[in-house]
């Protein structure tokens, strides 16, 4: 079993909240930690998580 890493991040959803269940194409901003974009863009997708799981990411660029 893996390590479990995480990286502090703020999703950029704009004027309008971000549903349960909704899929949406948003930027990130990665606030503590330099190797995280280049490790992010390698895995191709991360979770998101706030005290519990509660989304998944698909990296895009």
């Amino acid at each position: 079993m893996k390590p479990l890493v995480g990286y502090d991040a703020l999703p950029l959803i704009g004027d309008e909240p971000l549903l349960p269940g909704e899929t949406r194409q948003l930027g990130f901003v990665f606030l503590s930690h330099e190797e995280a974009v280049p490790v992010m863009r390698k895995a191709g997708r991360f979770f998101l998580w706030e005290g519990r799981f509660v989304g998944e990411a698909i990296v895009q660029s």
